[in-house]
């Protein structure tokens, strides 16, 4: 009898034998939950326009969006401590049936408030599938094996972010804006059939409370920082307004909760986050990179396809199409790293190099013109994908392998919810750069045409690529020429970020990746 064996038997927990097989079919249900999390992030984008027409809240348009985020953002770290602490398998399973829940309300709903309330659930579940995928693979596979499992999850996130517009797109011209939901439902029914009766996890029963007040101080600071993120989006002026007693009220609650989670986070017994875990210098660099990451990666990426519908008159269905060669960039070196990863096992050369050429790939995107060649923008975006696909799942398998295989949850939904912080932070310091200037170019070119051409409500806030495209010639060619003029420059504030990211990736210490499978080194699965 083996040593897992033994001490399965001394616990109480059940023997797993992971052959190769059950991994491959685990595997397959971790990958439909990663998708479908990625996906619906970035498939609603595109029909948001129809779909708040058809509910007829077009001015709280941002909601949808910022309910998905803050749910989301909130239960991750749970998510991720829970699975450390009491197994993965149901947690896992569901989250997985409330995403499909949240699906099926939010494809029937007939309000925006119903939609809202349903998105919120959905993301309810989101938080929990990706940061449970990754965990478990923690779980079945090596860290040394675990690239060529990491770089499809890597993959498959950057397909989805192309193919959510894309979809979105199709959905919203075609069977209609309610598919965006549906189309969730059968892949998250197919995925919790095969995780109920696949995934084979051990639970345990906790020896310690869990940390309640440090859970609800950090839902508190998330919620905070979301919203002072999306303010612009969700407030009734549209605008940041330093002087409303709600925004500031909302700063001092987010301020104060993360100071207290802080001081909870030092003195109970079994911290929600772990604090001396940033100690180690390959942990604090690895989610310091996936900060930086989610603050270049989803600011640029939300504002591409937009430029393509908004400049390059393309439609919603081509837009998402003309993204493919960032996807087929990221596809290469996020597989192609995870090979050489688990074929060497050395890993610290590829955030240096993939953060290298992102900046490389955000210097390039200043360089956008109204009358960009589509085959020059299609390398730009290549080059980008290209830097991203090598960082993207090599930080998880880092951060991983830097912590005890019991706080593996832990390590991940930190590195997750920083990436998702970073995004919501620096996809709002964007927009406002963006919109700042393009409402400076709009009006500095309207005093230049005939009073007579310029439509009274005519403003950044009015503008939609359909909009645009009913515009007269001169104005048209005034709208597009302003559009690219405000986007091009505003990369720039991204390349520093950039660099920072280059050069924290250089700090990062190295740790022999490990060759035993998480669950096989707390005893409780042996390999075959």
């Amino acid at each position: 009898m083996s040593d897992a064996t033994s001490r399965a038997a001394t616990t109480g927990e059940p023997e797993i034998v992971l052959s190769k097989g059950t991994v491959y079919v685990i595997f397959s249900s971790l990958l439909a939950a990663m998708f479908l999390s990625a996906l619906d992030q970035s498939v609603v984008g595109t029909a948001l326009p129809t779909i708040v027409g058809d509910l007829g809240a077009a001015q709280d348009e941002g909601w949808i969006i910022t309910a998905y985020l803050l749910a989301i953002a909130i239960v991750m770290p749970i998510y991720g401590k829970i699975g450390d602490v009491r197994g993965r398998r149901v947690p896992f399973l569901v989250a997985i049936a409330i995403f499909v829940v949240g699906s099926t309300g939010s494809a029937l709903s007939g309000s925006f408030v119903e939609l809202v309330a349903w998105r919120s659930v959905q993301g309810l579940g989101a938080g929990g599938l990706v940061i449970l995928s990754q965990a478990i693979i923690a779980d079945i596979v090596s860290a040394r094996d675990r690239g060529r499992y990491m770089g499809p999850m890597g993959a498959v996130f950057g397909i989805a972010t192309v193919a959510g517009p894309l979809l979105g797109g199709w959905f919203t011209e075609g069977p209609g804006w309610r598919w965006c939901f549906w189309l969730n439902v059968p892949i998250g029914l197919t995925a919790l059939a095969i995780a109920w009766f696949k995934l084979r996890l051990p639970s345990r029963t906790p020896s310690r409370r869990f940390d309640v007040g440090g859970a609800a101080l950090m839902a508190v600071t998330t919620a905070g920082i979301v919203l002072l993120t999306s303010w612009s989006t969700i407030s009734s002026d549209k605008k940041y307004d330093w002087s409303s007693p709600a925004l500031l009220t909302v700063l001092v609650v987010a301020v104060l909760a993360f100071v207290g989670f802080l001081v909870v986070e030092t003195r109970v017994a079994d911290p929600l986050i772990p604090l001396h875990l940033f100690k180690s210098p390959t942990f604090s660099v690895s989610v310091s990179i996936a900060l930086v990451l989610g603050m270049t990666m989803f600011a640029a990426l939300s504002f591409l396809p937009t430029f393509l519908q908004m400049a390059q008159g393309y439609g919603a269905t081509e837009s998402g199409l003309l993204m493919l060669p960032m996807t087929i960039g990221l596809m290469i070196t996020a597989i192609g790293s995870g090979l050489l990863i688990a074929r060497t096992g050395r890993y610290k050369i590829y955030p240096i190099l993939g953060m290298g050429i992102a900046t490389i790939g955000l210097v390039l995107l200043t360089q956008l013109t109204a009358d960009i060649s589509m085959v020059t923008f299609g390398a730009m975006i290549f080059v980008l994908g290209f830097g991203l696909g090598l960082v993207l799942q090599t930080i998880v398998i880092a951060v991983q392998n830097s912590v005890a295989p019991e706080m593996v949850g832990v390590a991940t939904s930190t590195n997750n919810f920083l990436r998702e912080i970073g995004a919501a932070v620096g996809t709002s310091v964007f927009s406002t750069v963006f919109t700042t200037r393009l409402a400076s170019n709009l009006s500095d070119a309207a005093k230049g045409l005939p009073a007579s051409e310029v439509p009274a409500s005519f403003g950044p806030d009015t503008l939609t690529p359909e909009a645009v495209k009913a515009l007269p010639a001169q104005l048209h060619d005034v709208v597009v020429t302003a559009y690219t003029d405000a986007l091009a420059p505003a990369f720039w504030y991204l390349v520093p970020l950039g660099v920072i990211g280059f050069v924290i990736a250089f700090f990062m210490k190295e740790i022999r990746l490990s060759d035993t499978a998480g669950l096989v080194a707390r005893g409780a699965a042996v390999a075959r």
